[in-house]
């Protein structure tokens, strides 16, 4: 009797097993904003629980629910949330609409993008030191494993990182419209700060303040920017929305997109590799890694297209000299090795001629600096370094800078480099990251189409009482700056998207983030003056 008892027993689990199983069901849908476009990262999460998923680069999303009776909660920064019932739904279309109408007045903020030569392109409505600093031991493993699978102590890791360095980075504060209607700023296109602070979080360690670039960190993703009409280099998109740390306080995007020129169509480039193989290099995320990457890029050269390889450590030496062949480029990397000091400002004199002898007139002609930014023997002082890069420049040879490793990394030396140099920097912490910069985006790493580019923003006192750009703390520029074709500004590469947020304080807003001061007194003895002889 007791075994069929337990035959029945194990029938009902089964049975209510199977039936829990049958209830959960697998749902698909795209979530969108109200002018059609997917959106990015938006949450769906089942009602009552932590489990969701988030939208993919096309706003679309799959996930399993317990059941038909499952409600989603679909929401993200600045529209309205929606909750949706399963029911006998299997595939979503949604749509977040903004919150309400009452910003569309704000929209009256003037925009206007310019880049050299003097061509202003549209006009669209709507205390730095070298920082080094020492990691906060965070709760963590005893050991951490890095992408390569090596193992590293906490001292280890707490050792190496101390020796890295950073800009010291000052907030934006908030403006007021009526003495500033005018946010000056150079664009940036630089995603290097993400990937870095990606590095040390799988580390398990906190990044510094001066590695974390606001601007660089939303940068780092693509959006849905319309392409630009006729012949303008890039649209400007603006748009609005409610701010989601303060109620009262709204956010204003700008988006630039850059014309995505096919590869085929891009001029012949002339591209010189300068490769750090000093001692420095030799570890798996180093030289190794840089090599890998290259070869990803060779993989990429056309026939009308030329690479050189220059090395450095204790001394510059031309490993190979400019050729289209992608199987010797390939050779000559992976020959290399690492050991010795690091003669840096050689290897970028011997790099910067060698691009030189073999200049393409028309063409894209460019130094790709590879490095942990360690600059010890010979030209290291960063004044003499900004002065022969930004001297180069003037030869129409820019500059990209790619960085690499953990430990001695000098992001602040690689960030002015990459901006003298008319180029920009990019930090690489794994062969996805590489595949990312070096063949996904290659036309807008390598490719300029629009230089020393400057956004300036003119609010409507009546409208905007105060505002604070996000991010681009070394960016900022006077508003004469604007209309000075001497002044240098970021660069915009083949496809690329430049995004800048503002936060406002509207109109009619109490607000203590707004400093005061007192009247000026000369005016207003000068009033008195002028009422008296009247």
């Amino acid at each position: 009797m007791k075994k069929y008892l337990g035959l029945i027993t194990l029938a009902v689990v089964l049975f209510l097993t199977a039936f829990v199983y049958s209830a959960a069901v697998q749902v698909q849908g795209k979530v969108m904003n109200t002018d059609g476009d997917p959106l990015a990262g938006a949450s769906v999460l089942v009602k009552g629980t932590k489990k969701g998923t988030t939208t993919s680069a096309g706003g679309v999303f799959s996930l399993t629910v317990p059941s038909t009776q499952t409600v989603l909660v679909v929401s993200y920064p600045g529209l309205s949330t929606q909750e949706v019932t399963v029911g006998n739904m299997l595939v979503f279309s949604i749509t977040l609409s903004p919150p309400n109408t009452l910003d569309s007045a704000l929209s009256e903020v003037v925009v206007t993008g310019y880049a050299a030569p003097a061509q202003k392109v549209s006009r669209v409505m709507a205390n730095t030191y070298n920082q080094k600093f020492t990691v906060p031991k965070l709760v963590r493993d005893e050991e951490v494993k890095s992408d390569y699978g090596v193992a590293h102590s906490e001292q280890f890791l707490d050792q190496r990182q101390s020796r890295e360095g950073y800009d010291y980075i000052t907030e934006n504060n908030f403006r007021k419209t009526t003495d500033n209607p005018l946010s000056t700023f150079s664009i940036d296109v630089d995603a290097a700060s993400y990937s870095n602070i990606r590095r040390m979080l799988n580390y398990n360690q906190l990044p510094p303040a001066g590695a974390v670039r606001i601007e660089e960190m939303i940068n780092y993703f693509t959006y849905s920017y319309p392409q630009p009409i006729g012949n303008d280099p890039f649209s400007i998109n603006t748009d609005i929305a409610a701010c989601p740390w303060n109620e009262a306080h709204r956010l204003v995007s700008i988006g630039l997109q850059g014309k995505k020129i096919p590869t085929a169509d891009l001029p012949a480039a002339n591209i010189t590799f300068l490769i750090d193989v000093s001692g420095s290099m030799d570890e798996e995320d180093k030289l190794p890694l840089v090599k890998s990457s290259l070869k990803m890029l060779a993989g990429q050269i056309r026939p009308q297209d030329k690479v050189a390889i220059v090395v450095y450590a204790g001394s510059a030496g031309l490993v190979l000299p400019a050729t289209s062949d992608a199987a010797a480029i390939k050779h000559a990397l992976e020959e290399l090795s690492a050991g010795g000091s690091t003669a840096g400002g050689q290897g970028i004199q011997l790099a910067y001629a060698t691009a030189q002898k073999n200049f393409v007139q028309g063409g894209n002609n460019r130094v790709v600096l590879c490095t942990d930014g360690d600059f010890n023997v010979g030209l290291s002082s960063d004044d003499e370094l900004e002065r022969l890069i930004e001297l180069k420049r003037k030869t129409g040879i820019y500059l990209t800078v790619l960085g690499f490793g953990t430990g001695n990394y000098q992001d602040a030396k690689m960030q002015k480099l990459a901006d003298k140099g008319n180029g920009n920097h990019a930090y690489i912490d794994n062969q996805n990251e590489a595949k990312k910069v070096l063949v996904t985006e290659f036309g807008g790493t390598l490719f300029t189409i629009a230089k020393d580019v400057k956004l300036q923003v003119e609010f409507n006192p009546a409208l905007v009482q105060g505002y604070r750009l996000i991010g681009y703390e070394n960016r900022m520029l006077a508003k004469e700056d604007f209309n000075d074709d001497k002044k240098d500004a970021g660069e915009l590469g083949s496809g690329h998207t430049v995004t800048a947020l503002y936060e406002i304080i509207p109109a009619g807003v109490n607000s203590a983030l707004l400093q005061t001061v007192d009247p000026l007194k000369i005016l207003r003895r000068y009033k008195c003056c002028c009422t008296a002889k009247l």
